[in-house]
Parts: structure tokens; C-alpha cells; sequence
């Protein structure tokens, strides 16, 4: 099942306090970036997180998904707080690698 535009900018409201947040579309499913870096996705309508010490901690509550079979373990996102949400994505994207630079062809 794909996810929805509806369920995207459902997500998207919710992270609105963030600056440079953004999507792509990928087989039917959505990934997210914050400032450049991925921080997780929306997968069969559900809002996923990547794992990081910041987001386990924060989250401590959140259940541990996969996004489809073979992938690694994401937190589902099943608060509607955007000041905590903000405050998860922010602590986030310390942790997160910077994204690899693709080499010209």
C-alpha cells in the first residue's frame, strides 16, 4: 500500500516549525529530510523516525517498526506534538551523517 499526499501533509503540518524540511517520493512512499540529512519517511501511511540516541531518548515511548521487509528498525511516530516533534528532529540532526556527495559521472 502507498502512502497518501493527504497523510503527507498531515506530517509536513507538523513539522511546519522547522525550517528547510523536505520530501521525496520514492516507490510509492515518502522520504524526509531535515537540512539536508534523511531523518526518516513515511511508510504505509505511518510516520517513521530514524533511530539515533537523541530520538530513542526522546521517544522513549515509541514502538520499534520496519518500513518494509529487510530494513533496519525506525520509531513510528504516534504523537501530533509539533513542539516535541520539532525538538526530536533538531536533537536528530546533530547525530545524523552528513549526506554522501555523489561523484560526477
Amino acid at each position: 500500500m502507498s502512502s497518501t499526499d493527504q497523510y503527507l501533509e498531515f506530517v509536513l503540518d507538523l513539522l511546519g516549525e522547522l525550517d528547510d524540511v523536505a520530501h521525496r517520493k520514492m516507490m510509492g512512499e515518502y522520504v524526509l529530510y531535515y537540512r539536508g540529512k534523511v531523518i526518516g519517511g513515511i511508510y504505509d501511511d505511518r510516520f517513521l523516525l530514524k533511530v539515533t540516541p537523541a530520538s530513542e531518548r526522546l521517544l522513549s515511548d515509541a514502538p520499534r517498526v520496519t518500513p518494509y521487509k529487510g530494513a533496519k528498525e525506525m520509531l513510528l511516530v504516534e504523537i501530533e506534538d509539533r513542539e516535541v516533534l520539532c525538538d526530536v528532529v533538531s536533537a536528530m540532526w546533530e547525530e545524523l551523517p552528513a549526506p554522501k556527495q555523489r561523484k560526477k559521472k
